[in-house]
């Protein structure tokens, strides 16, 4: 591709989020939301095969339905109160589909079924984009508007997320389709504490996003696209290995590393507000989600796979597009909790 092509259509979905998040005007949050969604295209089908091209038309059919109600909801919005913001006045209905409608762009259950799909079908970059950058947008405007959203809706999508992206990611074996399901339980987390305590959710938006970063990094690295090829990495570069499955522990949310702490906060705030049984399931799912990160630890890191390769040590392989951040974000998603209190002091 042309780099001033690319240059343009990375800085059209840098700009995306920036204006949905800096705007108070609804019609430029749409603006924004469009902006993410017709830059992104170019970059998934980028790969000239029929996967990329459906995985492309999935995602520009789910996104432009969604972008399509949003529209409908903010028309008639100003049809009925003559302003481009939602206010008390507004009418629930058209909160209700405003509300689906962004659970559509972020992939949150039950309309998730194109996320693992659409993930699975494009390159690992472009999948670190959709699962990380192009959340920010719908989020910020949740964030806005969580004070009129309404919170028996939005506590069912939250908890039908994290149930479904706990159950979809038991059975799987290719990685982008796991950190898709991964993204959905993370989303549902966010959805959860949005109605009590949203700057929560952007404190579990950026841990999120910490998390998948490097993840997605590792897989880049060494374009693994399956649990049996990241298993290949004992003997390149068994340090990384090793950082993967810590990784992948801090994902679940196992303490005391960093993913727990989101947890351990939303499941606070959440019995603070006396949603004992929604915390209680959550906790639940929560194991479930460490379960199938841990086996995919035991089958990758703990286990030796058959291989043809008679040298046991391949010498030691550097991506030096990595060799600086990689390491920083490992830190930083593994260890931000245990040294926080150094932090402090």
């Amino acid at each position: 591709m042309n780099p001033i092509t690319i240059i343009i259509i990375y800085f059209t979905i840098f700009m995306g989020p920036m204006i949905t998040m800096s705007s108070t005007n609804l019609m430029l949050m749409w603006v924004g939301l469009e902006m993410s969604l017709l830059a992104i295209i170019p970059l998934l089908v980028n790969k000239k095969n029929p996967r990329s091209t459906e995985a492309a038309t999935k995602y520009f059919i789910t996104q432009a339905t969604a972008s399509m109600i949003i529209l409908l909801a903010i028309t008639l919005n100003y049809k009925q109160l003559g302003t481009w913001m939602f206010q008390q006045q507004t009418n629930n209905i058209l909160l209700n589909i405003t509300l689906i409608a962004l659970s559509m762009k972020l992939g949150l259950a039950p309309f998730h079924y194109w996320l693992p799909e659409v993930t699975q079908g494009i390159p690992l970059q472009t999948g670190l984009i959709l699962l990380t950058w192009q959340k920010i947008a719908p989020l910020s405007m949740l964030f806005q508007l969580h004070q009129l959203l309404n919170p028996t809706l939005t506590m069912t999508l939250a908890i039908t997320s994290i149930f479904m992206g706990a159950w979809g990611g038991l059975n799987q074996t290719q990685t982008r389709k796991i950190m898709a399901y991964s993204s959905i339980a993370h989303m549902g987390w966010m959805m959860a504490i949005l109605p009590y305590n949203p700057n929560l959710m952007l404190l579990n938006l950026f841990i999120y996003i910490i998390l998948t970063t490097p993840m997605f990094m590792i897989l880049m690295m060494n374009t693994t696209t399956t649990i049996n090829s990241i298993s290949t990495l004992w003997n390149k570069t068994p340090t990384t290995l090793a950082m993967t499955s810590l990784m992948l522990l801090s994902l679940g949310g196992l303490p005391p590393l960093t993913g727990f702490l989101p947890k351990w906060i939303i499941i606070t705030e959440l019995l603070k507000n006396n949603c004992l049984t929604m915390a209680t399931l959550m906790a639940m799912m929560a194991l479930i989600n460490l379960f199938f990160y841990t086996r995919l630890i035991y089958s990758t890191s703990l286990t030796m796979f058959p291989t043809n390769n008679n040298s046991k040590m391949i010498s030691y392989y550097e991506n030096p597009k990595f060799n600086f951040i990689l390491p920083t974000l490992m830190i930083m998603s593994t260890l931000t909790l245990p040294l926080s209190p150094q932090l402090v002091l």
